[in-house]
């Protein structure tokens, strides 16, 4: 054999592995119409979390002189934020920055156009993706001091709030921010999103105070239908909520698919049993709160627990929610009206922690023990925890300087915050 025959199959080999290289990267480049059109459903579906489900849900549980200024302020949250997500949210979310916000590399969306892709799907997909849950975030905290705060305040609140508060923590969780870094597993926002809001909101109840006879005069949910109707939806478009934040048409999409539900079902089983067995009667109400309970405590476990994990962790929803909204909030005596902090706060924060402890073996990271993930889950709680309630605190203060109350008049709240603050009824007699 000559010297250059001996040569001829090594250079083809390299030539033929670098092409398949070369091949591989274009692959891995290219848009995929099948995600690509799971996660433009999926964004419909988390808007529609919002607009009608959450607006349905929290406007049947408060007064009927109420209702309308639940569903405007579900309606402002998707015009403002939506408005501030493209000027400048994004890009502190998931723009280049530090371990603590993103920078102002994408202010305006800048450089990005249809043919920019981030992974499989183009980058605009992902931007309204990702608005959808800054959309919904602040709009879950409404609840905890529905009926008592004004519009102007509300609206410098939720503006200021999405800018200080999600923006940077969901840069620290899913923009390469210091949690990221950390280890913390938040697969679809039970930190970025429920925490945060379920904490914010509890601060925001303290801080603007409770509702002028609370605890003295019945205040009952004028619609439990609507109600039942709202988390209807809300579980429906809660699969585009989990499912879609896999951001592909694939197996871990459909796990996190199945889990959701599954979480759901039993949380809505477990409340109605725990319900029937301390108060003598399952009701509706109840059965639409652990629905609830369940779908937000598997949001940060959903592609990385079992379907038997998903079981054990809308047991573990149901129970503790139920102790939060029935014993604690009466122990302490905070008004949280529609309970944002005992089903989203503690929910949120209990799913963080069971995705350390019902893990699947083969999701943890290279050398990462269960014992080590939980204590990475603790540590993002506590931290989210603080941060949130402090900067709501700080932001709420700041507000009061500048707008004075940030509550309706005695006369206002009597009259009822349709009429006061919007001059509408939902229902004229």
């Amino acid at each position: 054999m000559s010297s250059n025959a001996r040569f001829i199959g090594p250079v083809l080999s390299i030539l033929l592995f670098l092409a398949a290289g070369t091949a591989w990267g274009q692959e891995e480049a290219r848009l995929s119409a099948g995600d690509t059109a799971w996660v433009l459903t999926s964004t419909a579906l988390v808007l529609m979390m919002t607009l009608p489900g959450l607006a349905l849900f929290y406007g049947g549980l408060v007064r009927a002189k109420n209702v309308l200024s639940i569903l405007m302020q579900c309606l402002i949250s998707a015009g403002l934020v939506g408005v501030l997500w493209v000027l400048f949210g994004y890009s502190l979310a998931f723009a280049d920055g530090n371990s603590i916000v993103g920078g102002f590399g994408k202010v305006g969306l800048e450089g990005i156009g249809p043919e920019t892709l981030s992974g499989t799907i183009p980058e605009l997909v992902f931007i309204m993706f990702q608005g959808m849950f800054a959309i919904i975030t602040p709009a879950l905290m409404l609840g905890a001091f529905a009926e008592r705060m004004r519009f102007g305040p509300y609206l410098a609140f939720i503006g200021t709030w999405v800018i200080v508060v999600y923006c940077p923590l969901a840069h620290q969780v899913w923009g390469g921010g210091w949690l990221s870094d950390l280890g913390a597993i938040d697969f679809a926002g039970g930190l970025v999103v429920h925490m945060s809001s379920g904490f914010s909101a509890l601060a925001a109840a303290i801080f603007l105070g409770k509702r002028r006879g609370f605890g003295r005069e019945p205040m009952p949910p004028h619609s439990v239908p609507l109600t039942v109707i709202g988390a209807s939806l809300l579980w429906v478009g809660w699969f585009g909520f989990n499912a879609g934040s896999e951001l592909a048409a694939d197996g871990v999409a459909a796990l996190a698919f199945l889990n959701t539900s599954t979480a759901a079902s039993m949380a809505t089983l477990s409340w109605v049993f725990i319900e029937w067995s301390h108060r003598g009667k399952p009701t509706v109400l109840g059965a639409a709160t652990g629905a609830v309970a369940g779908l937000v405590a598997i949001t940060p476990a959903c592609a990385n627990v079992s379907p038997l994990g998903s079981i054990a962790v809308g047991l573990g929803a149901a129970a503790i929610c139920y102790l939060a909204v029935t014993l604690l909030k009466p122990a302490l005596g905070y008004d949280d009206s529609l309970d944002v902090f005992g089903v989203h706060g503690i929910g949120g924060a209990w799913g963080a922690l069971a995705t350390g402890i019902f893990i699947m073996n083969g999701e943890l990271p290279d050398g990462v023990s269960r014992l080590d993930q939980i204590g990475t889950q603790a540590t993002s709680i506590v931290y989210v925890a603080i941060l949130a309630p402090v900067l709501t605190l700080a932001i709420l203060f700041a507000l009061k300087l500048v707008f004075g109350p940030l509550t309706v008049s005695a006369e206002a709240e009597h009259m009822g915050l349709d009429l006061a603050e919007h001059s509408e009824s939902a229902y004229v007699v």
